[in-house]
């Protein structure tokens, strides 16, 4: 029987300081790091191959994270996890736009509850010479984006802010650009530099984080796992004046991931050949380095894997699936949800009705479906049921042995894409003697989580519109 998840999936991109050193400046650079949604390490290079390039991931809460909690127990952390995903829901839901030049752009929200912007860290090298930056790496938003000098207002962070002035190689974007008008919140500004010519943004996220500042140019440097830095310069980002809501102090910006055209792997299309980009996620009982690889080496084929369209709606950040089923063992239940009229409806035919999404650990599920689900996976478990005395997950076993008889959950997605889920991605021990199932409603938004995608090489095509899924040991990929 396959071993039930049992810490939380969060990793980051990590570059050993013999690589950073490669990408440094004869001087010694200073260490920046941006808030938390994949935890990631790049360094950006001169650049970047046509070939692509991989990099390492590490848990966000393994001993080399820098947000390692050393106080906190494995299963705190996992519960932690388990509320961010509940959390993040709403960074999926548009929060209501503001004028940028309305004082009500930039709101004191301050926080220090459980960040819920993702689960994994990037790391990377930003401006001449390079800074290295740690950051939340999103593939539920575009925007790459840090605190920058000087600082209106800004969340507390331990390192010190970049400092543009310091790079050569930065560069603000005039408003008129293409890129500022990529951006929903986007004018002519005067109010961080007096420069009537450049554009100032405002980027809002469904949680109430926020972020407001310059547009710009600048290089990224990025550590891949060859040991062979790669730069990609002139990467749009934002370099943030103003910024506030669920970060914590050991980071300083975001690194978004998604489909959009400032997301950094649309960036990259040119650089690496195609837009694409594929990542292994280890069983979190494993204390090996996933990997994230982008251009050609991202690419997912051979033996096993399948592929399932993206479907393309609004807003384009998102990678939006159609699921058509779940079966438990042989049993194959359609995916449901409530219709306008409040009735239950099979809906398979609707597309795109889940989002595939690394920075949420949990699969959220429309609550009709997911009672179903529920209902047949209790017939198939012989063992006692038990609540959840946290009240997150409705599903729970009282077993002390990992192996309770979980039968193989397939998610049947369109296109004949059907994803075998083991044990260790539909269920993790949540106490010493209690097994919980890790899909929980949510009548907002569906999920596909980062547990149902462990030892899969799951590869996004932006260019083909497809996510393709091939079992593999990421312990070995």
């Amino acid at each position: 029987m396959p071993t039930l998840s049992s810490s939380i999936p969060a990793f980051i991109f990590y570059i050993p300081k013999t690589i950073m050193a490669l990408a440094a400046a004869p001087s010694t650079s200073t260490k920046l790091y941006f808030p938390l949604a994949l935890l990631a390490c790049f360094i950006l290079l001169t650049q970047a191959s046509s070939h692509g390039f991989t990099a390492d991931l590490i848990h966000r809460d393994s001993p080399l994270s820098p947000l390692y909690n050393s106080s906190m127990s494995h299963l705190d952390r996992l519960h932690n996890a388990f509320r961010r995903s509940v959390t993040r829901v709403h960074h999926f839901i548009k929060p209501t736009m503001t004028s940028l030049s309305s004082s009500s752009a930039a709101p004191n929200i301050q926080s220090i509850i459980i960040p819920s912007a993702g689960e994994y860290l990037m790391n990377v090298s930003i401006g001449t010479p390079p800074v290295e930056v740690l950051g939340i790496a999103d593939t539920g938003s575009d925007l790459i984006w840090t605190q920058c000098k000087p600082c209106k207002q800004c969340f507390n962070q331990n390192p010190p802010l970049f400092d543009p002035k310091k790079s050569s190689t930065y560069h603000s974007i005039p408003c008129q650009s293409s890129s500022c008008t990529y951006l929903e919140e986007a004018a002519c500004g005067t109010l961080i530099n007096g420069d009537h010519d450049t554009c100032e943004y405002s980027y809002r996220y469904g949680d109430r984080s926020f972020t407001r500042g310059t547009l710009a140019l600048e290089t990224l440097t990025v550590g891949s796992t060859s040991g062979r830095p790669t730069s990609v310069p002139k990467v749009v980002f934002g370099c943030g004046h103003e910024n506030g809501g669920t970060f914590d102090e050991s980071g300083s910006g975001l690194i978004g991931l998604g489909g959009g055209p400032l997301s950094l792997v649309s960036q990259l299309t040119k650089s690496t050949k195609g837009g694409k980009f594929s990542y292994c996620l280890v069983p979190t009982a494993n204390t090996a380095a996933s990997k994230i690889s982008f251009g050609r080496a991202g690419v997912v084929s051979g033996s096993g894997a399948v592929s399932t369209p993206l479907v393309t709606k609004n807003p384009d950040t998102f990678y939006y699936l159609t699921l058509e089923a779940i079966s438990v063992g042989e049993k194959r239940l359609a995916y449901k949800t409530k219709s306008p009229d409040c009735e239950e409806a099979a809906v398979a035919a609707n597309e795109g009705n889940i989002i595939i999404d690394s920075g949420t650990t949990l699969t959220l599920l429309p609550p009709g479906f997911h009672d179903d689900l529920v209902s047949a996976l209790e017939t198939a478990i012989n063992a006692e049921r038990v609540s959840d005395p946290r009240g997150i997950l409705s599903l729970c076993f009282k077993s002390k042995s990992d192996d309770i008889g979980v039968p193989v959950i397939t998610a049947h997605f369109s296109g004949g894409a059907d994803v075998k889920l083991q044990a260790l991605n539909t269920f993790a021990r949540m106490d010493d003697d209690m097994i919980c199932f890790t899909m929980i409603p949510s009548s907002d938004v569906a999920i596909f989580g980062n547990l149902a995608q462990m030892n899969f090489l799951v590869g996004y095509d932006l260019e083909e519109r497809s996510v393709s899924f091939k079992p593999t040991d990421c312990t070995k990929h």
